[in-house]
């Protein structure tokens, strides 16, 4: 890159070198998580965690974003991105930083966090650890508990090998000796039940350290695994797991789209093989004939020094300084004054700052409505709200009660199908007008509606959220909620309504800005504005928070508003294919991502705007799909207090980020961010837990 000129008028914007590959960065932000694992500012059992929401991650990574680059690799179809790697290239690259980032994951949880909770009284124990009254107990408990559910299956003519569900444990048994066929068949596989679960808890008396004694499931199949094959002798145990592509393919025409999707939903377990995870002691003869079964190469193959799903070690132990701190969400003044969350709206726009101020308001709002007789309709859009839903209680409470209830149910939200086809079908079996959003776009929109009746007129209520109905994320992601009765606001969120139900033209909106419609416009010309101003040499300014940046129009245009001057700040939690601090091209951009404690889920646009702040929040990212292929919205705040509150909250506590802040630089990688010696540390997220929960 130092070849880069330095003369405006001879950088061509559509340079590979100017774009960060999407599939790596989204790697660099797992790896930002694997680090968590390691920061001193989480409590023990809070960075194991982190360790296995890496892996979590990289599940999802491998299922989705691997696969994809295999399939275009197979096909021969897709075309690049902006940086212009070819598939082979990004493969290649995706093997190499994942092969060390899973080598030092396993280092992390062997030498460095199982060591110190052993320590606090944590004890994964290994086999060769037990003592002999824990042997016996594991005897029994795999005979009564796990035996009878195992199901072994011997390699031969007849048994060819099994087809194993996606991210399955299992094992590869060599065997020998003959069985009662007189059959030596030489190797078996034994899948581990997923009604099992990974880690079993050992009773107390049995333990002469404490209560917290825990051993994997696969160490008890592992000691007693020749029990299964009765007169052979098994030489070997090894656990493996493969994962499959589980990007599901719907057609966008099928007459009914919920059938279409289940469907779909069970090939997801048996999609094409992208990885195999083995134990690093399974000889390298078994590797290579897991691989050739699976059709993939040793590239694909991790060796692990360790459980091979940590995934399902999520397990909790009641030591409260192993955990973070409890708190309680904030219900605002505002609402607390009064028993109508209707009469609180009444008063005034309603900002809410998840997960430091409650949810609750909002479901709340749903159950008034759901009971109160000047209540006619009430309309929402569902993308994850999860099977145990108070929001999905509240809404066939209404439909019962014979309100207008009409749900924009996006049946494809990843890994919540299941949960929203049931959700749907509650909501229909209740009376509710139940609309799967609009063919080909997903409703991403977080938007509900309330419709009452107010004197001889009609009052609409509505919330618009960046994050989901979901109560538990709630608790775990950054989000801003507001709720308005402001009037040609609520207007605009009835029109949105009406153009997801119904057909016609796209809504003329007042003040939302909406995708697939006129929120990338928007964009393009808030940030031409600002370049204008600064080439006139007026003040210019832009910050933005949100979760990725993909979109190839956007970057350019921050890229000419940092050769004009503008001084940009960007706070992008996960993907960001731009390339910041390149001289002549974005030396005035500065590129930032914030990991901690809660998921960073807000997206906050902010311009200078000739000194009128405009400040929108919304539920879409700066990526193609958010803004070309989804239905999304994009709300102003213009309450000073509550827009001086977001500047405050939402932008520039985390630009003054010390130590959880992540600077990402011109190369594509991330540097840590450390407060200097006469610095305070500055935590944003610990900040306004303290400020808006006094915990």
């Amino acid at each position: 890159m130092n070849d880069i000129a330095n003369h405006h008028h001879a950088i061509d914007l559509d340079n590979h070198d100017y774009y960060i590959n999407r599939e790596l960065s989204l790697l660099q932000f797992n790896l930002r998580v694997l680090e968590q694992a390691m920061d001193e500012h989480h409590p023990l059992m809070e960075r194991l965690n982190f360790l296995l929401i890496f892996s979590s991650n990289m599940d999802e990574f491998f299922e989705i974003r691997v696969a994809g680059l295999k399939n275009r690799l197979e096909t021969g179809t897709g075309q690049p991105g902006p940086d212009g790697m070819l598939a082979q290239e990004i493969l290649d690259q995706i093997a190499r930083i994942t092969h060390e980032a899973v080598q030092r994951q396993y280092h992390i949880l062997q030498d460095i966090l199982l060591p110190a909770l052993a320590e606090e009284g944590v004890h994964f124990l290994r086999r060769e650890h037990w003592t002999r009254r824990q042997a016996e107990w594991v005897k029994k408990y795999f005979r009564e508990q796990v035996y009878p559910v195992l199901t072994p299956i011997a390699l031969d003519p007849a048994h060819p090998f099994p087809r194993l569900v996606n991210k399955s444990l299992n094992f590869i048994v060599p065997l020998d000796g003959k069985d009662a066929f007189g059959r030596s068949t030489g190797l078996a596989i034994v899948p581990a039940p997923r009604s099992l679960p990974r880690l079993i808890r050992l009773p107390e008396h049995i333990c002469e350290n404490g209560n917290d004694n825990f051993i994997f499931l696969s160490s008890m199949i592992h000691a007693h695994v020749s029990d299964l094959f009765p007169g052979m002798s098994a030489t070997g145990c090894y656990q493996f797991r493969v994962t499959r592509n589980a990007d599901l393919e719907v057609d966008e025409d099928a007459e009914d789209l919920a059938s279409a999707l289940k469907g779909e939903l069970l090939s997801r377990r048996y999609g094409d093989e992208v990885r195999l995870e083995v134990a690093d002691n399974c000889p390298r003869h078994l590797v290579d004939y897991l691989l050739e079964q699976f059709e993939l190469t040793p590239q694909d193959a991790y060796e692990v020094n360790g459980p091979v799903n940590l995934a399902r070690m999520f397990t909790s132990v009641n030591r409260p300084r192993l955990h973070y701190a409890p708190f309680t969400p904030r219900i605002p003044a505002a609402v607390k004054k009064h028993d109508s969350v209707f009469d609180a709206i009444d008063q005034g726009d309603i900002l809410l700052h998840h997960p430091f101020e409650s949810f609750a308001p909002v479901v709340n709002l749903l159950a008034e409505a759901a009971r109160d007789p000047k209540v006619l309709a009430i309309k929402q859009t569902l993308y994850r709200t999860g099977i145990n839903s108070e929001i999905l209680d509240h809404l066939e409470t209404a439909a019962r009660n014979g309100k207008e209830v009409t749900a924009v149910v996006e049946l494809r939200a990843r890994f919540d199908e299941e949960s929203n086809i049931e959700g749907a079908r509650r909501l229909q079996e209740a009376g509710a007008m139940v609309v799967y959003g609009v063919v080909g776009y997903k409703t991403h929109a977080k938007m509900l509606l309330v419709v009452r009746r107010d004197g001889d007129g009609i009052k609409r209520y509505a919330h618009l959220g960046t994050g989901n109905y979901h109560t538990k994320t709630t608790r775990i992601y950054t989000d801003y909620g507001l709720m308005t009765a402001e009037k040609s606001l609520c207007q605009d969120v009835h029109k949105i309504f009406q153009e997801l139900t119904g057909m016609g033209k796209a809504a003329r909106l007042k003040h939302l800005k909406h995708s697939p419609f006129t929120l990338h416009p928007s964009l393009i010309h808030w940030i031409d504005f600002e370049t204008e101003q600064a080439q006139a040499g007026k003040p210019a300014r832009i910050i933005a928070k949100f979760n990725s940046l993909t979109e190839e129009r956007i970057m350019q245009a921050l890229y000419r508003a940092s050769q004009a001057g503008v001084q940009i700040d960007l706070i992008v939690r996960g993907i960001c294919c731009l390339r910041p601090g390149i001289p002549g091209l974005s030396e005035n951009i500065r590129v930032r991502s914030i990991i901690g404690r809660f998921l960073e889920h807000t997206r906050i646009y902010h311009f200078h705007h000739a000194g009128e702040d405009l400040l929108y929040c919304s539920s879409a990212d700066w990526m193609d799909r958010n803004l070309f292929n989804r239905v999304e919205t994009c709300f102003p705040v213009n309450d000073p207090l509550l827009k001086q509150r977001i500047l405050r909250e939402g932008l520039d506590y985390y630009l003054r980020d010390n130590a959880q802040a992540w600077r990402l630089n011109p190369d594509g990688t991330y540097t840590r961010l450390q407060p200097a010696e006469d610095e305070t540390p500055f935590l944003a997220q610990q900040v306004l837990l303290e400020e808006l929960t006094g915990g």
